[in-house]
């Protein structure tokens, strides 16, 4: 399919026309906005396009037939130096709108892409795992509720000369033309052959292409405006249809059953417990100082049941880490901006940067969890999910990123216990919540979920780690030596 060359299809209509349907569509966006917002549906724009296309034109026209409380415009060059120390898509994602609203990107992921191409820094094995990462990007939007647009405004080499050449001639209009654009012009036969093999690798049914023709200011408008508006339609129909679920394609690492992980014998003796904790930290210290020099990110999860001892085992990694070098994140629900954006964002936006650890207390999983047996989510949503954090944990090893998931076990008996303790001593009732035993009343439900979880989403590349917690000191030794045996098979 050679979606440039085909880009002519519609032929443009007489002036009056042009003018009649452009102001059917301008009004019709106006009034679409309120369905956007009335059933929190977010739009995401992409504008591509040749130099000198007119993306910034177009987008000024589009936006002036929308309340400028429902939109934002988000411009992308290519990637500073501290963009480049996170994984690829992550600015992309941190831009993403919320429901109800539109946000427009002023060139994105396909400029980045092709660009890299064009001047001959990007490998074929890379653009190949990018093309991976933006299909799946892309899909995970639209099967998430989000309409996505994409648009890339075409003119012919001629034109763009012209273009270029009359722009060149005005002092206050030359400034425009950058050496991009004239490079891309004596090149273009080589730049179209890049951007229609980008456009054919990305051009999906959720989220196809629509080739401008691009020669005439409200003409490229009206073709934009009618796409717009067609699809807003037609994702407002669609806006409650089930998803359809997709097979996992990564490799799994069996895993045992919770039921089946004996827990008795698993302890330690105060003494030997301080032995290795001192030299375990010291270990992991060195490593914290190499996992920097060799700018390594470190991404360490943590699941597990309540008042299994997830916030003494983290404070046993975070000591023996330079306090520059990273952060915990304590996930609770979701703050209201949170919510109203894909489930993922939130995590996506917490990223450390390569050189650095994020620890995250409670994980992306409360999905496939706490969301699927308290119902805050679809079971569409929940099924789904499982794929969903799969195709994520690869972005972040594809990035480069050490990945350990720990789930920390005990036993029923042992969480009355320690619920018990809590209740009963004053500094420790904070930790104490009805929420805490309601959760505890669901055991075998949550058990259930949390098999499935851990079979579904144990990948060679981020599989869990159970750590036996009825000896918490055991726990925080095993997971010591997890992170350090981990990091030493990257850092070689």
């Amino acid at each position: 399919m050679a979606l440039l060359k085909n880009a002519y299809l519609n032929e443009k209509p007489e002036k009056e026309i042009l003018k009649q349907r452009l102001k059917e569509q301008e009004d019709l966006l106006f009034v679409n906005q309120n369905k956007i917002k009335d059933n929190k549906l977010p739009v995401v724009v992409l504008v591509e396009g040749w130099g000198t296309a007119g993306k910034g034109t177009l987008i000024g026209n589009v936006i002036n037939n929308i309340d400028p409380r429902f939109y934002k415009v988000a411009t992308f060059d290519m990637p500073t130096d501290l963009e480049k120390r996170k994984p690829f898509l992550c600015r992309y994602f941190e831009a993403l709108p919320e429901a109800g609203k539109f946000r427009f990107y002023n060139t994105g992921w396909m400029n980045e892409i092709v660009m890299s191409r064009l001047d001959g820094t990007m490998s074929d094995s890379l653009y190949e795992k990018r093309i991976a990462s933006i299909r799946r990007f892309e899909r995970q939007l639209t099967d998430n509720g989000y309409l996505v647009l994409k648009f890339f405004m075409h003119i012919s080499e001629e034109e763009q000369k012209k273009r270029i050449d009359a722009l060149k001639e005005h002092i206050d209009t030359k400034w425009r033309v950058n050496e991009g654009d004239i490079w891309q012009n004596k090149h273009y036969k080589s730049c179209a052959k890049i951007f229609e093999k980008y456009l054919e690798d990305t051009d999906t049914s959720s989220a196809p292409w629509y080739i401008v023709d691009a020669k005439s200011e409200k003409w490229t408008e009206l073709q934009v405006l009618e796409r717009m508006n067609e699809g807003i339609d037609i994702a407002l129909q669609n806006h409650s249809l089930a998803v359809p679920l997709l097979q996992n394609t990564f490799p799994l690492v069996k895993m045992p059953k919770l039921a089946d992980i004996p827990l008795d014998g698993k302890e330690l003796s105060d003494e030997e417990y301080k032995e290795k904790l001192d030299k375990l930290q010291d270990r992991l210290s060195e490593l914290h100082n190499r996992l920097y020099r060799k700018r390594v990110p470190l991404i360490i999860a943590y699941e597990g049941w309540d008042a299994a001892g997830k916030g003494g085992n983290i404070k046993r990694i975070a000591e023996a880490l330079d306090p520059r070098g990273y952060e915990v994140h304590p996930i609770a629900s979701p703050e209201p901006h949170e919510k109203s954006r894909h489930y993922l964002w939130r995590f996506w936006t917490r990223l450390p940067k390569d050189g650095h650890v994020a620890i995250f207390d409670r994980t992306w999983y409360g999905r496939v969890m706490v969301e699927r047996i308290e119902g805050f989510c679809s079971e569409n949503d929940w099924k789904r999910a499982y794929n969903e954090i799969n195709e994520f944990e690869k972005e972040l090893d594809d990035w480069g990123a050490v990945i350990i998931k720990f789930w920390v076990q005990i036993d029923k008996d042992t969480q009355l216990e320690r619920f018990t303790d809590r209740q009963n001593t004053p500094e420790k009732q904070w930790k104490i919540t009805e929420e805490d035993w309601r959760n505890r009343e669901k055991w075998d439900v949550y058990e259930d979920a949390i098999n499935e979880m851990i079979a579904k989403t144990s990948t060679k590349f981020a599989p869990w780690h159970i750590l036996e917690s009825v000896d918490k000191k055991y726990a925080r030794i095993k997971a010591l030596q997890i992170v350090i045996e981990e990091l030493e098979k990257k850092l070689k």
